[in-house]
């Protein structure tokens, strides 16, 4: 069987009165996977883990096929780019650049082409194909959640990882939101693991992960 995503006997710590040790995970291709958490338990430091942003204490994280704890940081950054999309909790873009800038930087910085039809399809499909000029410090908070996930997938990874991608929103954006993800990541064959203390998702997910506190 496929898997995205395998996880064993994952630790971390930060120093020692704060200390993780997390469930193992296994993700299938496709698979749409959401864990669940309270504040403190640990939930953003495993979607850094998972992304190679952190190094962990002990355990290994296999993504498509490679045990990225044994890459070397330029090649796990290289790695990265390739297999990994993040959605992050607040979105980061580069202010002086347009929308369709900000995206294309993407597969820029990760020695890939540009595919401009791809990026077409993409806005159209989020509804962002009329702000395509537009500099990111006009847009809405919502516009800029639909560019952040806009930028995760152009270069349709392995895995898109999104970090309390509905926490603040009302529930129709909540369910927007969602069902945004859930197509992009169904669109493109990518797995989507969601991490969230947002208990209104817990009806639209098959395998739930709950860590503890």
């Amino acid at each position: 069987m496929d898997y995205a995503l395998i996880t064993q006997k994952l630790t971390f710590s930060y120093n020692d009165p704060v200390s993780f040790s997390f469930p193992d995970i296994n993700c299938k291709k496709g698979e749409h996977l959401l864990i669940m958490g309270p504040s403190g338990c640990g939930k953003t430091t495993l979607l850094h883990l998972l992304a190679g942003l952190l190094k962990p204490s002990s355990g290994e994280i296999t993504i498509n096929g490679t045990n990225i704890t044994r890459l070397h940081r330029s090649l796990l950054d290289k790695y990265r780019g390739k297999e990994i999309g993040f959605v992050f909790q607040k979105p980061h873009f580069i202010q002086a650049l347009s929308v369709i800038e900000n995206i294309r930087i993407v597969p820029y910085l990760n020695h890939q082409d540009t595919e401009e039809e791809e990026i077409a399809r993409i806005l159209n499909r989020l509804n962002l194909s009329d702000k395509r000029d537009s500099r990111v410090n006009r847009m809405s908070e919502g516009e800029l959640q639909r560019l952040s996930i806009a930028r995760a997938v152009i270069n349709k990874p392995t895995i898109i990882l999104a970090d309390e991608p509905t926490s603040s929103l009302d529930d129709k954006s909540c369910e927007e939101s969602l069902s945004l993800l859930k197509s992009v990541a169904e669109a493109n064959g990518s797995s989507l693991i969601i991490v969230t203390h947002d208990k209104r998702l817990l009806g639209h997910f098959n395998h739930v992960i709950t860590l503890q506190s």
